[in-house]
C-alpha cells in the first residue's frame, strides 16, 4: 500500500509538472499584446528635433479617393478638391505608436517619425505651414491622413512634428496655412510671405473655438466681387457674419469661396465697409431662429463658427 500511494503521488506530480511546462510554452509563444493606448514609443529616434520639414511640392488633387465627402461620429465632411488658400486657428494633437504603421487615409502607411498630419478637409495630398504662437516655432508637414475628429481641433500632428512645435505634452493653440501651388512655383513659402491678416468674429459659447480663415486674392480669371457697401445700409433683420476682415481682398476672397462651395448661401452674401473692418456676411433672415439654421448649417460645411447679429 506504501509502494502504490508512493507510485500515485509521483505520477500527479508529473503531470502537474507536465501541465505547468505546456501553459508556459502557450505563453511564450502568443503573439504582440494589442496596443489599445495612444502616445510615444518607450524609446524613439535620437535627433528627431533635426528631421527636415517636408519639402512642399505640386501633387495633383483628385476630386475622388480620400477627398470624397465622408461622414465621422454622425458630422459631415466636405474635403478642398481645388488649390485654394486656407488659414484658420484652432487646437492641435498628435497621434503615436497606436497608428505607427497602419494605412492613412491616403493610402500611404503612417510614420510618426516623418512629418506629416491629419487635417478634416484639407485636400490629399498638399502641404500646410503650422505654427504654435506660444513659442513661435513652425513646421511644415504634408496632409496625408484625415482627423481629429475633436470639437475645437482642427490638426493631427505626427509626433516628429509635435515634437519640433513642442506639443506632445497634450492638445494647444496653433495656427495653420495651407501653401498653395503658386506660393510653392515661386518660391515664396520658403520666405514665409503671410495671406491677408483677418480679424476673427467673435464666437458664441459653448460650441467650439471659432476658425480664423483668410484666404487670399482669388486667381486672376475670377469674377470681380460687388463693391462693399457701407454697414448702415444693409437692410433690416438678422444677419451671419462669416468674418470680419482688415483688408477689402480678403473678404472678398472668401466670399467667392464660400460662394463656391455654399450655393445655397450665394445670393444673400454681401460685404459691408464698417471702417475699419470689412464684413462679410449673409441675409438678410426674417428671424433669429432661421438665422440660427443657416449659421447651423454653414458651421457644419465650413468648420467655422458664425456670429449672428440684428439690424433695427
Amino acid at each position: 500500500m506504501t509502494t502504490l500511494a508512493h507510485d500515485t503521488h509521483r505520477r500527479a506530480a508529473q503531470w502537474l509538472a507536465g501541465l505547468l511546462l505546456a501553459l508556459l510554452l502557450a505563453a511564450c509563444g502568443s503573439g504582440p499584446k494589442t496596443i489599445t493606448r495612444d502616445g510615444a514609443e518607450a524609446n524613439p529616434p535620437a535627433n528627431l528635433g533635426s528631421v527636415a520639414d517636408a519639402e512642399p511640392r505640386i501633387e495633383p488633387i483628385r476630386s475622388g479617393g480620400p477627398n470624397r465627402p465622408y461622414e465621422v461620429l454622425g458630422r459631415n465632411y466636405v474635403p478642398m478638391t481645388q488649390d485654394r488658400a486656407f488659414k484658420e486657428r484652432g487646437l492641435a494633437s498628435w497621434y503615436g505608436r497606436k497608428f505607427h504603421g497602419r494605412r492613412t487615409a491616403s493610402g500611404e502607411t503612417y510614420d510618426m517619425y516623418a512629418m506629416t498630419a491629419a487635417h478634416p478637409t484639407l485636400p490629399i495630398p498638399s502641404y500646410a505651414r503650422v505654427r504654435n504662437p506660444a513659442n513661435g516655432r513652425e513646421v511644415i508637414v504634408r496632409i496625408n491622413d484625415r482627423g481629429p475628429f475633436h470639437p475645437g481641433r482642427i490638426v493631427d500632428l505626427s509626433y516628429t512634428a509635435a515634437l519640433k512645435l513642442d506639443l506632445l505634452r497634450g492638445v494647444a493653440p496653433v495656427e495653420l496655412e495651407r501653401i498653395t501651388f503658386a506660393e510653392i512655383r515661386s518660391g515664396a513659402w520658403r520666405r514665409g510671405e503671410a495671406a491677408p491678416a483677418v480679424a476673427a468674429a467673435p464666437a458664441p459659447a459653448p460650441p467650439p473655438p471659432a476658425l480664423d480663415i483668410a484666404p487670399v486674392a482669388a486667381a486672376p480669371d475670377a469674377p470681380p466681387a460687388e463693391a462693399p457697401r457701407p454697414l448702415e445700409l444693409a437692410p433690416r433683420g438678422f444677419w451671419i457674419q462669416l468674418g470680419a476682415f482688415r483688408q477689402r481682398d480678403g473678404a472678398e476672397s472668401f466670399q467667392r469661396r464660400v460662394a463656391d462651395e455654399l450655393d445655397w448661401l450665394a445670393p444673400r452674401l454681401a460685404v459691408f465697409v464698417d471702417t475699419p473692418l470689412f464684413r462679410l456676411q449673409a441675409g438678410p433672415y426674417a428671424s433669429r431662429e432661421e438665422a440660427r439654421e443657416g449659421a447651423e448649417r454653414v458651421r457644419d460645411a465650413l468648420q467655422l463658427v458664425p456670429l449672428i447679429v440684428e439690424r433695427r
